[in-house]
């Protein structure tokens, strides 16, 4: 399913009126029933108290205000917009509500009475508000999120950003929203999300063609979109059908990571695993690792890589691994500088980088262009998994003073991980509330798994080895990215439902890896030959 913003949707909206005909009241029609029939589902024992701006949003509360009291409800309507202030196609909506005998007041307050033992349909904002509310609506938002009454929004939670899904002044929480065609970028990040509250998207008549236009370039990630992605494996398939994966991490103090890393590239269905460490923490590694190998590599006697390393990494690559993913533990250093955008210049297979592998990036080209520079010189695909914080840095200019700061990147997540991507010509994985996964050629696919929990130490390191695990298994870069971002998710959830959020490890997601395999399309195994014949 694609991702809209508000502009986007507009332009929706004109097409699907002026260029198929289609009456824009006729829209409000279906949208203000898909409202309705959504509340009759939800709240069949409540009275309705509908809030309505004097926009098209307010309109579609109109529509489901009429349709509930022909259904028997009991419906007031609290009109939070003067009376010459409405809409054409709002104005016409109250009209017939009023014929109707729709109970209607217009005033820009309301008192804990009004929620008393109603359900409300919050229709005052759509997702075209573009400035903070006022400072009447904001106290009636104020008093109905403190209030017991359970909300449905219409579009998109009022107050919310529907472009970044900043809280614009003040914004109303929903338990649940009901949206039209296709979901709003506000509805997913953060916190916009977090007021959305459980999500309806309403088909109410866009053509499928203007939905699918391969214009609108986000989409969400969930089983529909990755289920088609892996296949069965053949029955005479060997080890070397699955890839040959090289891991790169580890540093004295920070082992862990390359163990969680090289565990979940197995976990993920890697054929072969080679664990590459600095060679005076050999026997530390030895001693903990059953079916990796272990690669000893120069190290810098410290316990971290030396530059070295390099020719010895890109000699086994290039002879024996299929990917090579790089980054987790293995610390900062001047090596470690010479070393990532060494790989990146010369490395003939595909590469993951990750933490520390990105840290250096950063730290040796200096600046975002420096940055770009030296990604756009790779030979082979690159994946990078940055947090927000090493992405403000790959974004960075130093010299100038000049990089978006943290904020910033979680407000414009989207955009950043787009613009990066296109210009770098990288696939880029933005992690955090929601993962964004965007392409070169312009896609961003956010994802929909996971859950808090997974807020714990080396769940980065873990999704590395799982990303790198289905590149080795022959997939895309941008499919490997988003199928391993989503897995990697759900494997997070269920280890939730298992150990709940707060006793979450890294290793927990490892350790439920197998559960999210066998939950995706395609991915039961045939045991058919073990059963007895009757």
């Amino acid at each position: 399913m694609k991702v809209v913003t508000a502009q986007e949707m507009r332009e929706l909206d004109k097409a699907a009126i002026e260029e198929y005909g289609i009456p824009g009241l006729a829209l409000m029609e279906r949208a203000g029933l898909s409202v309705a029939l959504r509340f009759r589902e939800l709240y069949p024992s409540k009275a309705a108290l509908v809030l309505c701006g004097g926009g098209n949003n307010g309109g579609d509360g109109l529509v489901a205000a009429r349709n509930l009291f022909n259904w028997g409800f009991r419906v007031q309507v609290l009109m939070l917009a003067k009376k010459n202030s409405l809409g054409p196609d709002c104005s016409a909506q109250c009209r017939i509500a009023k014929k109707l005998g729709i109970s209607m007041d217009f005033r820009a307050t309301a008192t804990e009475r009004d929620f008393h033992g109603a359900a409300v349909i919050d229709a005052v904002f759509g997702a075209g508000l573009s400035r903070p509310v006022g400072k009447d609506i904001s106290e009636v938002f104020s008093l109905l999120n403190n209030s017991a009454a359970p909300v449905l929004s219409v579009d998109i939670p009022s107050g919310i950003s529907s472009d970044t899904g900043e809280i614009l002044g003040n914004a109303v929480t929903a338990d649940c929203t009901v949206t039209f065609g296709l979901p709003k970028r506000g509805h997913l990040l953060y916190p916009g999300a977090g007021h959305t509250g459980e999500l309806f998207t309403e088909d109410i008549g866009f053509p499928a063609k203007l939905l699918n236009s391969d214009k609108l370039k986000i989409h969400l990630i969930g089983k529909g979109i990755v289920s088609g992605l892996m296949t069965p494996r053949p029955k005479n398939s060997y080890k070397g059908d699955y890839g040959h994966v090289l891991v790169i991490a580890g540093s004295r103090g920070k082992t862990g990571a390359a163990l969680l890393a090289a565990q979940a590239c197995l976990r993920g269905g890697a054929g072969l695993v080679t664990l590459g460490v600095p060679e005076s923490l050999t026997d530390i590694f030895q001693s903990r690792v059953t079916e990796e190998m272990i690669l000893p590599l120069p190290d810098d006697g410290k316990g971290m890589l030396s530059a070295a390393a390099l020719d010895k990494i890109l000699g086994f690559s290039s002879e024996k691994a299929d990917v090579l993913a790089i980054g987790p533990g293995i610390g900062v250093s001047p090596d470690t500088e010479e070393i990532i955008p060494g790989l990146v210049r010369s490395s003939a297979v595909p590469m993951v980088v990750d933490a520390d592998g990105l840290n250096s990036i950063s730290r040796a080209a200096g600046n975002r262009q420096g940055v770009q520079a030296l990604l756009q010189s790779a030979k082979a695909p690159l994946i990078l998994t940055p947090h927000p914080g090493e992405m403000a840095r790959l974004l960075s200019d130093p010299e100038a003073g000049r990089g978006p700061d943290i904020r910033s990147i979680e407000k414009d997540r989207i955009d950043i991980a787009a613009s990066f991507s296109r210009e770098a010509g990288v696939y880029l994985v933005l992690k955090g509330a929601p993962t964004v996964v965007a392409v070169p050629e312009g896609n961003v696919f956010i994802n929909t798994s996971g859950n808090p929990g997974m807020a714990t130490a080396g769940s980065g390191d873990v999704l590395t080895g799982v990303i790198a695990s289905l590149l080795g298994q022959g997939l895309h870069p941008g499919d490997a990215a988003a199928y391993g971002v989503y897995l990697h998710g759900l494997s997070g959830d269920v280890a939730a439902s298992a150990k709940s959020e707060q006793s979450m490890v890294a290793s927990d997601i490892i350790q439920f890896l197998p559960e999210a395999f066998k939950s995706m399309p395609g991915h039961a195994f045939d045991n058919s030959c073990l059963q007895k014949n009757p």
